[in-house]
């Protein structure tokens, strides 16, 4: 046998491209090979390929030696290990051969090619890579380089205060230099545990960085190549970096002297003004060039009040199912006519349009930019209007839209009916793009009823991007994470002061997280913590049949009443 043995330095090289032994026939060791089993990996001679063919318990593809690897690598099948997996079961999130689909296990599951799913996995990849790359990694580092700046700021800040310090100690009595060492105490101390918070935080965003990195030298390696199971398996942590790092606030400790008797010197020196150094939980936007800061802690009132009614002009036969606040004194309302209205906090009425179809809009929704988005059951479309002109952004055939709202991140989540109102499902919309479609539970049972088109199913993003959809005729809220994962189901506080069953409507979430509902049947709003738990009832604001919830910017709550047709600014926050 000769063998041809590669110089030390084609190690380090491809062996492909280096000397190295004879390639033999793997079945008869013929060193005449020309053609290769991609699924197996083996190389045959011609006189060997029927042989390896006759082998039925895995499947084959031989192909001429030079074409190897050409083949895609579909997984093996976990149940029927002489299978692979061409197939992907929407609602498991599993590969799957030709074998499982008869069985029970994936009745009524949506069944697709699994290339399609590589496709689309790999699509968001991509986006997941041009995000970390683009925007998220560039905002770590601005975060970073901010630190070395406050680092400095701190220590000339630290020196200053010392120069001051000492200064003023040098115009006084020898009797206050006890207290001018405290004072400097102090401030080291604070200058310390400042800069150890700063320090630390260098630390966790070093780590971001690294992390960041990594996972983009892995996407790159994703998107290159044909492995299923690897693309498959790859669980994305671009949630986690989007949270970018707390921010910490820039103030600085300040000295404050004062002009005081001798005798009262030591106790009136002067003091250094408090350094907070409580942090804020910041988020990066998706086309912002800025982060986000969400207010934390932020207690209710003993007693929540009205603080402003505003009367619109909608007749007794024309109801006021919908509102969405822009901005503090602007909102948009819609009712049982074709003509949304803009109103501002004065009653005063700004603008109104028609509907571009002519028929009654269900639900309307106001984009971080401003723009009014609407949605027609009748015409099956979701539209938007920009600079006076309504244009069409989502077309439906077999289903009908009802509810709508507008994500942290700027992507539709409507909520729509099938026409023969057996189904009803959330799906979300970046554009005119559909991105996700919500409907079942981890078990394939409908998360939603299915009367969406009798009963409202309004829906809101929390700000920890959980889904909430108050669903009328269940009786519940029902709320999933990003993923479309049940959380939990709300039914209510069941008590003797209910004057009907729990019928939820409207449907908001505020600063903090807390999901609110209102209750029409009882005539008040469940406030809930982003875990489901109960918190509060506001039930002391005389409400008539609450139907439409939304959020001011100062986390006031908007409340519209179905049958008044007023509109209601409820404080329940200090």
């Amino acid at each position: 046998r000769s063998v041809l043995k590669p110089p030390s330095s084609c190690l380090k090289m491809d062996p492909r491209l280096c000397a190295q032994d004879v390639l033999r026939c793997h079945l008869c060791e013929n060193p005449a090979t020309p053609m290769h089993c991609d699924i197996c990996h083996i190389h045959l001679c011609k006189a060997c390929v029927g042989e390896h063919l006759l082998d039925e318990t895995s499947e084959h593809k031989v192909v001429p030696f030079k074409s190897r690897g050409s083949t895609f690598k579909y997984p093996v099948c976990l149940k029927h290990s002489s299978k692979q997996c061409e197939l992907h079961c929407e609602q498991c999130c599993i590969p799957i051969c030709a074998l499982c689909v008869s069985f029970k296990d994936h009745k009524g599951h949506e069944i697709v090619d699994i290339m399609k799913t590589l496709d689309n996995k790999k699509e968001a990849l991509h986006r997941e890579l041009q995000e970390l790359e683009k925007s998220i990694y560039p905002k770590y580092q601005e975060i970073a380089s901010t630190i070395l700046v406050q680092k400095a700021n701190l220590n000339k800040n630290s020196h200053d205060l010392t120069t001051t310090i000492s200064k003023h100690g040098e115009d006084l009595h020898i009797t206050i230099d006890n207290a001018i060492r405290k004072l400097i105490s102090d401030m080291d101390k604070m200058a310390t545990a400042q800069l150890a918070v700063l320090k630390n935080q260098e630390e966790e965003i070093k780590c971001g960085i690294s992390e960041i990195k990594q996972s983009i030298t892995e996407l790159k390696k994703l998107l290159n190549s044909d492995d299923a199971s690897l693309v498959a398996a790859y669980k994305s942590r671009i949630a986690k970096f989007r949270k970018l790092p707390p921010k910490l606030p820039d103030s600085l400790p300040k000295f404050i002297p004062l002009k005081i008797d001798v005798e009262q010197i030591i106790r009136h020196f002067g003091s250094l003004s408090e350094l907070p150094i409580k942090t804020e939980e910041r988020v990066y936007i998706i086309g912002s060039s800025r982060a986000v800061s969400f207010p934390t802690e932020k207690p209710f009132v003993d007693e929540p009040r009205i603080i402003q009614t505003i009367n619109t002009n909608y007749g007794d036969t024309t109801k006021l199912p919908s509102i969405s606040c822009i901005s503090f004194e602007n909102l948009w309302t819609c009712g049982g006519d074709n003509i949304i209205r803009l109103y501002n906090m004065n009653e005063l009425l700004l603008n109104s349009f028609k509907t571009k179809s002519g028929n009654i809009p269900v639900d309307i929704a106001v984009t971080r930019s401003g723009e009014l988005v609407y949605t027609d059951f009748n015409d099956r479309t979701v539209n938007i209007v920009k600079n006076a002109q309504i244009q069409t952004v989502v077309k439906l055939r077999g289903w009908k839209p009802c509810h709508v709202c507008i994500t942290f991140f700027g992507d539709l989540l409507v909520v729509m009916v099938s026409d023969d109102h057996k189904k009803s499902k959330v799906v979300r919309y970046s554009g005119s793009i559909e991105r996700q479609t919500i409907q079942y539970n981890d078990k394939g049972q409908p998360l939603y009823s299915s009367d969406a088109s009798t009963y409202p199913k309004y829906i809101c993003e929390n700000k920890n991007l959980d889904i909430c959809v108050a669903d009328y005729s269940a009786q519940s809220v029902v709320v999933v994470n990003q993923a479309g994962k049940l959380q939990f189901t709300y039914v209510g506080i069941p008590s003797s002061s209910d004057k009907g069953p729990f019928y939820p409507v409207g449907i908001t979430s505020d600063s903090q997280s807390r999901i609110l509902t209102a209750d029409y049947e009882n005539r008040r709003i469940h406030i809930l913590d982003q875990g489901g738990s109960f918190l509060r009832y506001i039930d002391n604001c005389h409400l008539i049949c609450p139907w439409c919830l939304c959020m001011d910017p100062n986390d006031n709550l908007i409340v519209a009443e179905y049958r008044t047709n007023k509109i209601k600014k409820i404080q329940y926050y200090v």
